[in-house]
């Protein structure tokens, strides 16, 4: 029997696929654990019409994080930290507080946990830490750390 799955289903298959199981299998399990539906002309036409969706949703999505990317290297972040004796800074400017400073002064947002320079800038001066806006589109932001007086 020909089903359409509806989740992911260990060692049968992923969601959206079109799998041929037994009768028994498909019916007993599968369609009543709501696992799955029969692949009819009609189930099929509306999974097809549902993957397009998905594929305009996420082209849509890619060109939003396009169009932040591009706002993104316009901006410069300024923070003041103190020195220490021998002219090198204590603590550091970690990613959380990028993005609070984003919201703050930009109205931006961006996911603190998609930065792909985890450690924190401890360093006076220019940095430029990336961040995974969206599968495949990676933003620098410019980062300037001054001393406080």
């Amino acid at each position: 029997m020909r089903v359409i799955l509806l989740q992911d289903v260990k060692k049968v298959g992923k969601k959206g696929d079109i799998i041929d199981v037994a009768a028994g299998y498909a019916t007993n399990f599968l369609i009543r654990q709501h696992l799955a539906v029969k692949a009819s002309e009609k189930s099929i036409e509306v999974k097809n019409d549902q993957d397009a969706k998905a594929a305009s949703e996420i082209e849509a999505k890619k060109a939003e994080a396009e169009v932040l990317k591009e706002k993104l290297k316009d901006i410069n972040l300024t923070f003041y930290a103190k020195p220490g004796s021998d002219g090198r800074m204590f603590g550091g400017i970690s990613t959380k507080q990028i993005c609070e400073e984003l919201k703050s002064k930009h109205g931006i947002e961006i996911d603190k946990k998609k930065f792909l320079d985890t450690s924190p800038i401890t360093t006076f001066g220019w940095s430029r830490p990336r961040n995974e806006l969206f599968k495949g589109v990676i933003a620098n932001i410019n980062v300037e750390v001054k001393e406080a007086r």
